[in-house]
């Protein structure tokens, strides 16, 4: 058997298929991680300790070997590479938040980092490679253990954003953008694809054509901080039903 085809740029396996059984078999094993991390919610330090470290760990291999894998194939450049999308972003303030216990970085994990990866392990990016080519395989492993980190953070630690994060995230996330904005013009990049649709196809093409796409980011962005924020909203109305009982 040819294993190294699985870690080959010129990849001639099947394509990644949307719900396909190595798709079904990704989100399942996902939430059987978000459900072993919510049982150790009482555990001891010990316990909740070695899970921290294992989500960064896992994390943060999945995003280093994706960096070396394009370096081996000479596909690694300053236009595609650099840390700038904002998963990519999240996935390193998610782990340095998660071994410092940096609270402050939350609200920006929960709904930046949380909110994107759920998208990227829902829609993968991965293109040509599907299951069970290393691509795939590091793409889903870096996003679902993003999400784990906010899992973590949210159910373990006992942390909980608030309407003024919210806020908080929106002002600095177009603080961002602005500044990827203008490194997009030096650099002749597309992060954060602000400065053109993508390449590939995505859910952009439905949107109007440049600048007029970006307000409708905007508003996608912030219905997801809304349906991320919306397990809290129902939490705090029933917790005021059963103080009045």
């Amino acid at each position: 058997m040819d294993l190294g085809k699985y870690f080959s740029v010129d990849y001639d396996g099947p394509p990644f298929e949307l719900f396909g059984s190595g798709h079904i078999a990704t989100l399942i094993t996902l939430l059987i991680l978000i459900v072993c991390v919510v049982m150790i919610r009482n555990a001891s330090q010990r316990v909740k300790d070695f899970t921290r470290y294992a989500i960064v760990f896992f994390m943060w291999g999945a995003e280093i070997s994706w960096h070396l894998w394009n370096v081996v194939n000479h596909t690694w450049t300053v236009q595609t590479m650099l840390p700038l999308h904002m998963c990519s972003l999240m996935i390193w303030v998610a782990g340095y938040m998660m071994l410092t216990d940096d609270r402050r970085l939350y609200p920006f994990v929960y709904f930046l980092g949380v909110g994107g990866a759920i998208q990227a392990v829902l829609t993968p990016e991965s293109g040509a490679y599907g299951f069970p080519h290393y691509r795939y395989i590091q793409t889903v492993t870096a996003h679902s253990f993003l999400i784990l980190t906010g899992v973590y953070m949210t159910v373990v630690e006992r942390l909980r954003p608030t309407w003024k994060d919210i806020l908080k995230v929106l002002i600095y996330a177009n603080v961002y953008m602005v500044i990827v904005f203008v490194i997009n013009l030096i650099l002749g990049s597309n992060y954060l694809f602000i400065n053109q649709k993508p390449s590939t196809a995505s859910v952009i093409d439905l949107l109007p054509a440049w600048p007029f796409y970006i307000p409708f980011l905007e508003l996608i962005g912030l219905a997801s901080f809304l349906i991320l924020y919306f397990p809290f909203l129902v939490g705090d109305g029933f917790k005021k039903i059963f103080q009045k009982n």
